[in-house]
């Protein structure tokens, strides 16, 4: 994240309820096409806009198991000797 702040700018709504997101946000914020925004709303009219940068998906297949060596799933159970 950037670490100067940025001066407040304004966006306008769309009839089709689009904003766009002000170069200098989207710089300050290094957000490029495609990138994921959630939006939570505060009961004080505030909202809280996050950039998504990737899933817990993204994660499936980075770590390999050393060659030769196979663990059966009731061995991976934490509860087994339970």
């Amino acid at each position: 994240m950037h670490s100067e702040r940025t001066a407040m700018t304004i966006a306008t709504l769309t009839s089709k309820g689009q904003v766009t997101i002000p170069l200098e946000i989207r710089e300050a914020l290094n957000l490029h096409p495609k990138d994921k925004i959630s939006f939570t709303p505060l009961p004080n009219n505030t909202v809280i806009m996050r950039v998504k940068r990737g899933s817990i998906l993204d994660l499936n297949g980075i770590l390999k198991a050393p060659e030769g060596v196979s663990v059966s799933i009731e061995d991976m159970n934490p509860f087994k000797d339970v």
